[in-house]
């Protein structure tokens, strides 16, 4: 299955138009996958204390973060990746004009397998310039499910 089209059918997905800041950002991002028992209440606030512990290291590329903690395994119950959407992006850090984000990808991680098919996917879907142009162009699920339609990636 795409990964696009999974994040719709496990409801893994967030549309918002901000934050506040980057930290509520991260918590925003973490509620679905709180909600369906993926990860405990706790992870969203591990992930924001090891960012502060070690800097934006979840800002992938500009505009692209992928919020996660590889020190809270204990939060994790099950291995996916969610998305979130932010119409006006998050600055991580005000001195690195390339770390700020308005997609997010949230990983949760606790079977090693699933989550190197997980990673793999991103990854793929990722490279894929063109698509990510138009994620960073979306306001909701509707044209979400128009860009899972056209790259069933």
């Amino acid at each position: 299955m795409a990964i696009l089209q999974n994040f719709i059918d496990r409801k893994q997905y967030v549309f918002a138009d901000e934050a506040a800041d980057w930290n509520t950002a991260i918590h925003m991002a973490c509620k679905p996958i709180i909600a369906d028992g993926t990860v405990s209440e706790a992870y969203p606030d591990e992930i924001v204390r090891c960012v502060e512990k070690y800097g934006p290291y979840i800002v992938l590329i500009p505009g692209v973060a992928m919020p996660h903690s590889q020190e809270g395994g204990d939060m994790v119950h099950k291995t996916t990746i969610s998305f979130m959407k932010l119409q006006k992006p998050v600055v991580f850090d005000s001195d690195d004009e390339d770390s700020y984000a308005d997609l997010f990808f949230t990983l949760a991680s606790c079977n090693p397998e699933e989550h190197l098919k997980e990673m793999s996917e991103l990854s793929e879907m990722l490279q894929n310039e063109e698509l990510v142009d138009e994620l960073h162009g979306i306001k909701d699920l509707e044209d979400f499910q128009k860009l899972a339609d056209k790259y069933k990636i």
